[in-house]
């Protein structure tokens, strides 16, 4: 049966669970929630009617796919001089676009995947989610690499299989190392997506009251009865795809740095691009955990599952992240100077004095400056101020693929070849409509999808532990959450 949260609820104040205490475990499940109830809560919002916040945020998102769609027919119809690509700036938006939706997906995994396999529990609130976010910051990724090549029939020359006329493609550019990181990437995290919610999809099967919803949650849940066999199974296999998708976020968005470090071109043929994209693509892909995160724990009523520490914990990834960026930033005009090269120098000092010192500008405050507010522990406390960091650094990575991208390309060894980019409409509304694409995907998972990891939430419970108690003692799970042994084996009610 579906939960409401009443707005008695929403007023609640809930425990501060921010507070280290090296005696205590913090909580992680707050709200006097047991078993049933986490239960109820996320199977509630796929079996209830969505909030009214859920269907604004939906008809705006689908408003924004829409306009995506026709603008690829425009695009498809009239050709790619709709965009505002020149010479020298042939990589305008498109790839701008790319590298930033694949950045946006690595928070995903390193939720995931590492804090699972290091066992770090307050993971197992925002891993469902931020797993979906990965997949469908892929499917925005994917899109701009097929549609820009001119002819979006033949996209599947980039495949590496021959075409028609008996040719391979050059297994020399990164355009074809892209398609096997991102194909790799796009594959490995929707299995781990999908079997973590196999035991979830069951229980939606088990409260489905449609006859339909019941037939499609139980065939994609597998069979699954939650037999001691099928745990074993299912732990398996998820600690193996866990173990694949941990090198991915390294090695994916390093290989999409050689798109650019490859080439000859000053500000770009550089060493440092792969750590400091990785390390880029986590800042941003927290803060995208941060701006899906906040609204979803209101409009969802999910205070109670994901809590304060939880936003806490990511805003101090992000800070740690934040400074890596920073200093690669800092490094980045100190390797020009001391190369000597004048060719270096130039493009550096373009990008920050030259016509797009705005872009840089604003991507140096939304990076560097504008999070330094999550320092401060009652800015990690306050919504808003949460989310202006998010926003800042969602805004801030998307002008750094700007400035890389364009800067470099707009004045290169020759000023006679030199020509100012300017994006057309098109390329701003097929950017915006991206994000309607990403939401619109997110919005119907949050809908009709487990968006907590019921079955792994369960386990940093006190319940799912030994919990000691004076006879006649009543249980109370916000006091005792700090007494549970997260290293005790889990076992049921015949000792399994």
């Amino acid at each position: 049966m579906a939960t409401i949260t009443t707005q008695h609820e929403m007023d609640r104040p809930l425990v501060d669970n921010t507070i280290d205490d090296p005696t205590q475990r913090a909580q992680l499940v707050l709200g006097g929630n047991d078993f049933t109830t986490v239960t109820d809560k996320v199977t509630g919002i796929a079996a209830g009617k969505p909030p009214i916040g859920w269907w604004i945020a939906f008809a705006l998102a689908l408003s924004l796919l829409t306009m995506l769609g026709a603008l690829i027919g425009y695009l498809f119809t009239t050709g790619v001089g709709v965009w505002g690509n020149n010479q020298p700036v042939s990589w305008g938006f498109p790839i701008i676009n790319f590298v930033f939706w694949v950045g946006i997906g690595h928070a995903g995994t390193l939720i995931s995947a590492i804090l699972f396999l290091f066992r770090q529990n307050w993971r197992t609130a925002i891993n469902r989610f931020a797993e979906a976010m990965t997949i469908f910051a892929v499917m925005c990724a994917g899109l701009f690499p097929g549609i820009h090549v001119g002819r979006p029939w033949l996209a599947y020359w980039l495949a590496p299989v021959p075409n028609q006329m008996g040719m391979w493609p050059q297994f020399r550019s990164p355009l074809l190392w892209d398609v096997f990181a991102v194909g790799t990437y796009a594959t490995v995290s929707l299995l781990f997506w999908y079997v973590g919610m196999v035991p979830d999809l069951a229980t939606l099967r088990d409260r489905c009251k449609n006859k339909y919803g019941q037939m499609a949650y139980g065939l994609f849940s597998l069979g699954w009865t939650g037999s001691s066999r099928h745990w074993h199974r299912y732990e398996k296999a998820y600690l193996l795809l866990a173990a694949l998708a941990t090198p991915l976020v390294l090695s994916v968005h390093s290989v999409v740095s050689f798109d650019f470090a490859v080439a000859q071109l000053p500000g770009w043929h550089t060493t440092i691009f792969p750590p400091y994209f990785v390390a880029g693509a986590i800042y941003g892909g927290f803060a995208m955990v941060i701006t899906l995160a906040v609204p979803a724990r209101y409009i969802l009523g999910l205070r109670d599952l994901i809590t304060d520490r939880h936003i806490e914990n990511c805003c101090k990834v992000m800070l740690g992240t934040g400074m890596i960026v920073a200093y690669a930033y800092s490094i980045e005009f100190f390797v020009a100077w001391y190369s000597g090269h004048h060719y270096e120098k130039y493009a550096f000092l373009n990008r920050a004095l030259g016509p797009y010192q705005w872009a840089y500008g604003t991507m140096i405050f939304c990076n560097i400056i504008g999070p330094q507010i999550l320092w401060f522990k009652w800015c990690r406390r306050n919504v808003f101020t949460i989310m202006f960091a998010a926003m800042c650094v969602n805004v801030g990575m998307w002008f750094e693929r700007f400035v890389i991208v364009v800067t470099s390309l707009h004045r290169d060894f020759l000023p006679s070849s030199w020509a100012m980019f300017k994006p057309t409409w098109v390329d701003i509304g097929m950017l915006v409509g991206s994000f309607g694409l990403f939401f619109t995907f997110f919005l119907l998972f949050c809908k009709f999808l487990p968006v907590i990891a019921m079955a792994e939430i369960k386990t940093v419970m006190p319940q799912a532990h030994d919990i000691v108690h004076e006879p006649g003692e009543p249980y109370n799970p916000d006091e005792d959450q700090a007494d549970y042994r997260p290293d005790h084996p889990i076992t049921d009610r015949e000792g399994r």
